[in-house]
C-alpha cells in the first residue's frame, strides 16, 4: 500500500481509507502491545509491534494523556484521548473516583493519580509499526447523502489515517500533533499513538459479521465486566453501568438526542444487539431528511450511521450505538438516541445483553 504524510492525510478529505474487526478482557487491556508473528500476516493479525525509542529521544511523559489512556483501560471512558484537559476527561474522572470512594471532584489531584495508576508505569503513548494487513484498503470516500452512501459495498474508513486513530481511541488530529513532521502512514510505518494495548482477534461461536475483528480492530477486550443496569443522564452526558450491588463500574460520555428528537425520559429494556448491522433508512423518520430521499439498506462499517453495532431499546426507533464522527460526542445533536465513539460502543455491547434495564434521565 503507499504510504501518505501525516498532515497531508488530514488535510485531504478526498484520501480513501477502510474498515476491519475484533475483541478479549479489561485487565487484558492494560498489557503491552505483542510483538507481530515473523513472516507474513494473516487477514486477521490487528497486533502491533512495539518499536524501541530512539536512544535519549523518549518523549516527556504528557500527564493528562497518560491519564486518559489509563482511565480509558479501567472503563471510564474519555471519549476521544487528546492529551486536553477538557469536560470529558473531568467527567470520567468523576466516574472513577465515585467507583473508587474518592471525592468526585474531577479534578486530577495526588490521590486521584495514585488509585488509577496503582504504582504502575503506565505510559500516555507508544512508538508501533502498521502491520501490513491493517493498512489495507479498501478505503472509500464516504458522501453525505445516505442514499448516496447506500450505493457502496461497504461504510469503511476514509483513509488509514482515520482506521488508525480509531484503532487508538483518538483522532486523526491528535495523531498529526503527537508524530514529528513528514510522519509516514502506510504498511510498516513507525507512528507514535496513544498507549491502547493489543486485543486478539476472538474466535465467537456464530459470529458471521466479523465481530471478532471488529473488536480487535478498535483494541476492544471480548471479556468485560457484566452489567445490571445503565443509567443515561442527559444533563451529564453520560452513560453509566452499575452492576447488581449498584456499583458505578463503566462509563462513558454520549450524545442524547436534540430539541427535534429528545431523548426520552423513563425507564427502558435492552431488546437486542446487532453487531455490524446494515442499517435501514426510511426518511420517513428523519425530520431533515431531503424530500428526494429514498428507503435505502446502507451496508455496514464505522463510517455508516449508527456506527459498529445498534443496541435496540424497548422505545420505537430507538438505540444505543456507535458514530462516525467521535470527535463530535457529547458537543452536538442526535436524532434521538444514545450515540457513543465506536469503541465505546464496541465495549458496552461486550457487557450488555436482553432484558437489561436502562434509565434515561434528565
Amino acid at each position: 500500500m503507499k504510504t501518505s504524510i501525516l498532515t497531508a492525510a488530514l488535510l485531504c478529505s478526498a484520501c480513501n481509507i477502510s474498515i476491519s474487526d475484533g475483541n478479549d478482557s479489561a485487565a487484558a487491556n492494560a498489557t503491552k502491545p505483542k510483538p507481530a508473528q515473523s513472516g507474513a500476516l494473516s487477514e486477521t493479525d490487528y497486533a502491533f509491534e512495539t518499536v524501541e525509542e530512539p536512544a535519549g529521544k523518549a518523549p516527556q511523559i504528557n500527564r493528562i494523556l497518560q491519564a486518559q489512556v489509563a482511565l480509558d483501560r479501567r472503563g471510564f471512558s474519555p471519549g476521544v484521548i487528546d492529551g486536553k484537559d477538557g469536560m470529558s476527561f473531568k467527567a470520567a474522572l468523576r466516574g472513577f473516583q465515585e467507583a473508587n470512594d474518592l471525592p468526585a471532584t474531577g479534578t486530577y489531584d495526588e490521590k486521584t493519580a495514585a488509585a488509577l495508576l496503582a504504582g504502575q508505569q503506565v505510559p500516555d503513548s507508544w512508538l508501533v509499526r502498521i502491520p501490513a494487513n491493517f493498512a489495507r484498503g479498501p478505503f472509500f470516500n464516504i458522501p453525505k447523502g445516505l442514499n448516496e452512501q447506500a450505493k457502496l459495498p461497504a461504510l469503511t474508513y476514509r483513509n488509514l489515517l482515520e482506521k488508525l486513530a480509531e484503532r487508538f481511541h483518538t483522532t486523526p488530529e491528535t495523531l498529526v500533533a503527537l508524530n514529528p513532521p513528514g510522519t509516514k502512514v502506510g504498511a510498516g510505518s513507525t507512528v507514535r499513538v496513544p498507549a491502547i494495548a493489543n486485543q486478539p482477534v476472538a474466535r465467537i461461536e456464530g459470529d458471521e459479521r466479523g465481530w471478532g475483528e471488529t473488536l480487535a480492530s478498535l483494541g476492544v477486550a471480548k471479556e468485560q465486566p457484566q452489567a445490571d443496569h445503565l443509567v443515561v443522564d442527559k444533563s451529564e452526558g453520560l452513560l453509566k453501568v452499575y452492576d447488581a450491588q449498584e456499583k458505578l463500574i463503566a462509563q462513558f460520555p454520549v450524545t442524547t438526542g436534540s430539541e427535534h428528537d429528545p431523548l426520552p425520559i423513563g425507564e427502558w429494556t435492552i431488546k437486542g444487539i446487532s453487531r455490524n448491522p446494515d442499517f435501514h433508512y426510511n426518511p420517513d423518520l428523519f425530520w431533515d431528511a431531503s424530500s428526494k430521499d429514498e428507503k435505502a439498506v446502507l451496508k455496514p462499517g464505522p463510517n455508516g450511521p449508527v456506527g459498529i453495532v445498534w443496541i435496540d431499546l424497548s422505545k420505537d426507533h430507538y438505540g444505543i450505538h456507535g458514530t462516525p464522527e467521535p470527535q463530535t460526542i457529547g458537543r452536538t445533536e442526535s436524532h434521538g438516541c444514545i450515540r457513543l465513539t465506536n469503541w465505546d460502543a464496541a465495549r458496552l455491547a461486550q457487557m450488555v445483553k436482553s432484558g437489561v434495564k436502562a434509565t434515561f434521565q434528565a
